[in-house]
């Protein structure tokens, strides 16, 4: 193994708050989860910016403010910087994220995460997003990587089928899936299977 590929939400990041659809609906309480879902997913792609999805949503006023409050509900999950900073200093390490760009940079630089990375792939800066190959493939180029070199870790099964389509090694992260590959519960768990 020579690379650990990790996804961001879910696994890099917790949510200590509502998840951003409920988190919405505190102050649209109409507004239908999939439309919420539906304008979020058009910022993972790049079609237009977060803090257009807010203004589309109708919120109005500051919508950075309004990103920011939602956005610092958010954590770094728990042991992720031991778990990182062990793994990188024995494998190369990259991000592979469904989000906006702004969102993602944001929260990089809120929890200093670009130090522990040699690649990060963010699906706003890239116009594709998990489960398409080719995000996958993107980073796999830029860590001079082989995809049976690498470990890929999300907590979405559709993403972990999409890495092994193309010969990576998948880990399915937190609880509560058919998965039928490896798992773990938490940074602990893959700093052990790892061996750490």
């Amino acid at each position: 193994m020579k690379a650990v590929i990790l996804d961001m939400y879910r696994v890099i990041v917790k949510q200590t708050g509502d998840d951003f659809a409920p988190y919405v609906q505190q102050t649209f309480p109409n507004l239908e989860t999939q439309e919420i879902l539906n304008t979020w997913f058009k910022a993972d792609i790049g079609k237009i910016t977060s803090l257009e999805v807010w203004k589309r949503l109708g919120f109005k006023g500051n919508l950075k403010k309004i990103e920011k409050e939602y956005l610092d509900t958010i954590e770094l999950n728990d042991n992720f910087i031991r778990f990182i900073s062990c793994a990188k200093k024995k494998f190369k390490t990259a991000i592979i994220s469904n989000d906006s760009s702004n969102r993602n940079r944001y929260l990089r630089q809120k929890f200093d995460l670009d130090k522990y990375f040699d690649v990060i792939s963010v699906s706003g800066d890239l116009k594709m997003q998990k489960p398409d190959k080719g995000i996958f493939e993107y980073t796999l180029r830029n860590l001079d990587c082989a995809s049976s070199d690498c470990l890929y870790v999300d907590d979405r099964e559709n993403n972990l089928t999409a890495a092994q389509e193309i010969g990576m090694n998948a880990v399915m992260f937190g609880n509560g899936s058919s998965f039928t590959g490896n798992s773990v519960t938490d940074f602990t768990e893959l700093g052990d299977m790892l061996k750490l």
